[in-house]
């Protein structure tokens, strides 16, 4: 997330976070099954807009979409 935040130069403006053990997608019930796949627990592709410490927006795609929770959709909806 650090290398993304770099590459993207968002400095201080956004903190970049990670969801690695998937704490926060279950908790929010994003999460999915693809033990299918061979890939097991993952989660769908979401973004979240956070303000201290409270979701203030939260864009879901559908399988296999980038359209609500792309940099600009997202941006644009604020």
């Amino acid at each position: 997330m650090d290398a993304w935040g770099s590459d993207q130069e968002v400095g201080d403006e956004i903190v970049m976070l990670a969801d690695g053990n998937g704490t926060f997608t279950r908790a929010v019930g994003l999460e999915f099954d693809a033990s299918g796949s061979g890939l097991g627990e993952r989660s769908r592709r979401y973004a979240a807009v956070i303000d201290d410490g409270v979701v203030t927006a939260l864009m879901v795609e559908s399988a296999g979409g980038l359209n609500v929770s792309s940099a600009e959709s997202v941006l644009a909806s604020l």
